[in-house]
């Protein structure tokens, strides 16, 4: 490398030899001044020389500087990314997650749901990889009640069945005659709960040994009247009398409202909320919105949420899925899975589903005394005429805990209808949650959806 002195003889780049000037200068410097001004020129000269090998100097420093600068910043990182080993190891990490999700990935699983194709009695989707996707879905379940929903062209309508005691998901589906980009995200979205919220209440009460099905509340009112004002047990007497398990079938809002205030207390019922899995992640690699149970200001906004009819309490279907199927399995909620296991393309399991117990929400003795009081829903209550005929006879020969509910709602407009059940009640095997929103015209009730589904999965039942 040449001294930075010696650069001022090279006729390569100079700043100072880009003008006529310089060259004009340069001829003056060779003989063209007498020999007394030499001297003095010689002088000049040597100072424009230094001056001149100065300005290179500060040139050379000012374009190297910023570079030295992004050299220091990014070095360590410039370092890091050598580390050929450690780098081969997160990209194939990557690969493999993006290419092949696990069992245990929902949220992958349910993007393929849509290009499954049925094999047998059961879905399978096709990765990129080749590897394969065994769905824990019946297809002729899912199909009937998405013909279903699609044939009455309701304007909303989702659907999901979970089975009790693995959380392995039955059946999934959605349609929607108004907005069918709606349909993808219904069962994570948020809806009013409704009189669903009923069981929250009821298993607050039971809980802390407040109540039995068979206790009998006091009230004023019509049985679905909707201001809790006028709910209060009159000291004349007067007052209209029914056990908590008709009341649950009937789905009577002062008998709920009451025992939320006047019998549970809201300390006991925001616990219940709380292990109920309100107000938190509780779903844990489902793309699900947490559902929603504010804590009421007054006594008044209290009974209106103990009877389901605080439009700010929602819950997604999923979770309210995962409720039924945890009543049903003795109180504890298990983990919902839509894959029963991942294959290659020769067949070789790479994973496979495992049940994976989430918590308790209610002790075996809550959960029992519920089925109790669900069960009148069918035989005598909101939902007897879905499963009756004319005739008063049963359409399934099944015993069936359920509850309904119904609200309006604005996201989206309509009028809110839920079913929640589950059955066998002595050995339950399946759990679901329909909801159905329609607009002015009614389509169908969420209760024919019910009835639909577990007409079909009982179809072949002993």
């Amino acid at each position: 490398m040449q001294d930075l002195k010696h650069l001022s003889n090279k006729k390569k780049f100079s700043i100072f030899a880009i003008t006529g000037r310089n060259r004009a200068l340069n001829r003056v410097s060779r003989g063209a001044f007498p020999q007394f001004l030499k001297s003095s020129h010689n002088t000049s000269a040597k100072r424009r020389e230094r001056m001149r090998d100065f300005l290179l100097f500060i040139s050379i420093v000012t374009l190297l500087t910023p570079l030295f600068l992004l050299s220091f910043h990014y070095l360590p990182r410039l370092l890091k990314s050598l580390d050929f080993t450690t780098s081969a190891k997160q990209a194939t990490n990557v690969a493999e997650a993006v290419s092949r999700p696990p069992a245990s990935s929902f949220s992958a699983a349910n993007v393929l749901l849509g290009s499954a194709d049925e094999s047998g009695n059961s879905l399978r989707a096709k990765m990129p990889n080749g590897d394969i996707i065994h769905y824990s879905i019946l297809p002729r379940l899912q199909k009937r009640v998405h013909d279903y929903m699609a044939s009455n062209r309701v304007p909303y309508g989702v659907f999901v069945a979970i089975e009790p005691s693995t959380g392995r998901i039955l059946a999934m589906t959605s349609y929607s005659s108004v907005s069918p980009e709606w349909q993808l995200n219904a069962f994570f979205d948020l809806y009013p709960m409704a009189s669903l919220f009923k069981i929250v209440t009821a298993s607050a009460a039971l809980e802390n040994r407040k109540i039995t099905p068979d206790t009998v509340i006091e009230f004023r009112g019509n049985a679905y009247s909707e201001n809790p004002k006028y709910w209060g047990t009159s000291r004349r007497g007067r007052n209209n009398r029914m056990d908590m398990t008709i009341a649950m079938g009937k789905s009577v809002n002062p008998v709920y409202g009451r025992v939320a205030a006047d019998i549970a207390g809201k300390p006991a019922i925001m616990s219940s909320v709380d292990r109920f899995g309100f107000n938190q992640t509780l779903l844990p690699g489902i793309p699900v919105k947490e559902s929603r149970a504010d804590e009421p200001e007054s006594e008044l906004e209290l009974m209106r949420m103990g009877a389901g009819l605080d439009h700010d309490v929602k819950i997604s279907p999923i979770h309210a899925a995962a409720i039924m199927a945890a009543i049903a399995n003795h109180g504890t909620m298990m983990q919902p899975a839509l894959t029963d296991m991942v294959s290659d393309s020769r067949g070789n399991i790479r994973e496979s589903h495992t049940p994976r117990n989430i918590r308790r929400l209610i002790s075996p003795e809550t959960a029992l005394s519920l089925g109790r009081m669900l069960s009148t829903s069918v035989t005598s209550g909101t939902s007897r005429r879905a499963f009756h005929d004319r005739r008063g006879r049963p359409l399934l020969n099944v015993d069936i805990a359920a509850k309904t509910g119904s609200i309006n709602g604005a996201d989206p407009e309509g009028h809110h209808s839920w079913f929640a059940a589950y059955a066998p009640m002595q050995n339950p095997r399946i759990a679901i949650v329909a909801l159905v929103i329609n607009h002015d015209r009614w389509k169908i009730k969420s209760s024919s959806v019910g009835e639909q589904a577990l007409a079909e999965f009982f179809r072949d039942a002993p």
